[in-house]
């Protein structure tokens, strides 16, 4: 239970510093389809005798590939393009499930299974997690204006291909790294919901980082440790709680919060003086 508290917090915090990113560029769909995307990858991971992090990993590359491959040749909206290619990916990975009957749980797979987590796994889940925050550190500041303009950060000479595919790369890390936690199925939670939450409490963004990412290793920890005398689902008790702390501040938010904004119409709305 220590170990599954620890873990959560730490993969809490991981997702909650690159949901900013994932909230600022608009991919909050992006995360969800590389978070169903890895399911044929833990499949062929078991069949080849490998990690089911490596698997995990590159389905998920093979996913964002695609799916930016398809948006340049095509002329779908990125929204169509996404719904097609993770719901193939989500059905290759039932379909190798069902042909090839293992001891893999799908809804291990789904909804995760902390309490069951290995030292293995918790080295491969620290490993990653480090990679990924050591990334994001070093090329925010890129990453930042390449999610707020692409244009503009393009007109001044950044590689935005490479931008683009880092954080693909970043997206598909933390949700094998997630996995394991939460499930494929709340992945989506976990890189929007911290990020969304911030967003609603400061319009700077370094501030948005400490923000958001003390909101998911804060909810990472209680809602593991919650699960314990609830005897429920340590991922659902997480992204319940996340979801409970975004409505706190959608309601309360000094400035762009619900009544914050709605007594700034009534202001907006009585006859000057």
């Amino acid at each position: 239970m220590l170990k599954a508290i620890l873990v959560s917090a730490l993969v809490g915090g991981v997702c909650a510093f690159l949901s900013c990113f994932v909230t600022l560029k608009g991919w909050s769909l992006m995360g969800d389809a590389l978070s169903h995307a890895v399911v044929p990858g833990v499949s062929l991971a078991w069949l080849a005798g490998l990690p089911f992090s490596v698997g995990a990993f590159v389905a998920g590359l093979l996913a964002a590939f695609s799916m930016g491959w398809l948006k340049e040749r095509t002329r779908l909206r990125e929204d169509a393009i996404i719904g097609i290619v993770f719901t193939t990916f989500l059905a290759v990975g039932l379909l190798l499930l069902s042909l090839y009957p293992s001891n893999l749980n799908l809804k291990t797979i789904i909804l995760g299974n902390i309490l069951a987590i290995s030292d293995s796994d918790i080295l491969q889940v620290l490993v990653i997690s480090l990679t990924s925050i050591a990334a994001l550190l070093m090329k925010w500041r890129d990453l930042l204006l390449y999610c707020f303009d692409e244009a503009h950060s393009r007109s001044i000479g950044l590689n935005t291909r490479f931008l683009h595919f880092l954080l693909l790369a970043l997206l598909s890390a933390t949700a094998v790294a997630a996995l394991q936690t939460v499930g494929a199925c709340l992945v989506v939670a976990m890189l929007v919901t911290p990020g969304a939450t911030a967003y609603l409490l400061t319009d700077r963004f370094g501030r948005m980082l400490i923000l958001s990412t003390l909101i998911g290793i804060g909810c990472g920890f209680i809602g593991a440790y919650a699960s314990y005398f609830l005897n429920g689902s340590t991922g659902g008790c997480i992204v319940v709680l996340q979801t409970v702390v975004f409505l706190i501040v959608f309601a309360l938010a000094p400035k762009h919060g619900f009544l914050a904004a709605r007594a700034q119409r009534k202001i907006a709305a009585q006859p000057q003086a």
